[in-house]
């Protein structure tokens, strides 16, 4: 009998809905590890933290977090430049293989799940932006409404619209140029597994989740830190992108939740003091579809964060199946 191949050097991945405690428990979990001699090194799998400038409506970790545990993929690119799921698996598949180099452990901590599914599973080639489209698209939504063409995705794209909020407009646009561009529903993209990273790095993934069992739990802390972020300064910040001159809110960075939802209010859209309720109720709408798409990942292990002991709980688990590999 030949002798078994060695098992690939450990990743560990933590994915949660946004305000879950991801942040939190990554950096426990570094400091445990490195008090037993393992260097962790995060990787961050945010759509939002690698646009600079763009700090407190991202809830990015301080520059005190980034200094005790190394950080990658923040303030990666300018907000004006877009960044694709296929440019993230490509960026991490590097980026894990230079820690394990550096003998250290990789830890993917985010919650933007198409770039943990792109990461695990692959995605296809997708077809380039076609601004002809995007603006017929755009002129439809502004004669029927977007939930008009959620309604229209529905029917060419089930499996996308039931995921999307009908009023989620970024995404029924990309989706919908998908399909018109290529004749493919988007989700077919998402299930062919081209251009995955590696098998080795995806197989030797553990995959830990922060999701709460009580809803509400979860909807007070978005509130919690929605007023935080606005306390220190949100708008200011949204201001000061506006003030560049070459940003639109059309752009991925300005789409962002709570970036759209300032931009708006400085544009006059709605009354300024409907902003704190616009803001949270679309946080709240982008978890539900984060916990849409966790469910969606057999692999995980569920770790509820809503009930005490949730990181000293994730530590053990993490510890546990580093120990048994």
């Amino acid at each position: 009998m030949g002798t078994p191949e060695p098992a690939s050097p450990a990743v560990i991945a933590l994915a949660g809905p946004t305000a879950s405690g991801k942040t939190a428990g990554a950096l426990a979990l570094a400091a445990v590890l490195g008090r037993q001699g393992v260097p962790v090194e995060i990787v961050s799998v945010d759509s939002a933290l690698v646009y600079r400038g763009m700090d407190i409506g991202t809830a990015k970790p301080t520059p005190e977090e980034r200094a005790a545990v190394p950080h990658h993929l923040i303030d990666i690119r300018d907000p004006l430049q877009p960044y694709s799921a296929a440019e993230f698996v490509q960026d991490a598949t590097r980026l894990i293989a230079e820690i394990h180099a550096r003998g250290a452990l990789p830890l993917l901590v985010g919650g933007t799940m198409l770039y943990f599914k792109a990461l695990f599973d692959g995605i296809d080639d997708m077809p380039a932006a076609d601004s002809a489209v995007r603006v017929r698209l755009e002129a439809q939504a502004l004669e029927q409404g977007w939930p008009a063409l959620h309604a229209e995705l529905t029917r060419v794209d089930p499996v996308t619209a039931a995921r999307l909020a009908p009023g989620d407009s970024q995404r029924i646009q990309r989706a919908l140029e998908v399909w018109h561009v290529s004749g493919r529903p988007l989700s077919s993209f998402h299930t062919t597994k081209k251009g995955a990273a590696s098998a080795g790095t995806a197989s030797a993934t553990a995959l830990f989740s922060l999701e709460p069992q009580d809803r509400a739990w979860l909807h007070q802390r978005i509130a919690q830190r929605f007023d935080a972020m606005l306390a220190a300064g949100f708008l200011d910040e949204v201001r000061q992108l506006r003030a560049r001159g070459d940003l639109h809110p059309d752009l991925p960075s300005m789409r962002c939740v709570g970036y759209r939802q300032a931009w708006e209010s400085l544009d006059g859209s709605f009354p300024p003091d409907s902003l704190r309720e616009r803001g949270i109720a679309a946080t709240r709408q982008l978890a539900k579809r984060q916990i849409t798409w966790l469910r969606g990942m057999p692999r995980r292990q569920s770790i509820a964060c809503d009930q005490p002991g949730a990181v000293a709980e994730l530590v053990q688990a993490v510890l546990k199946h580093l120990n048994t590999r």
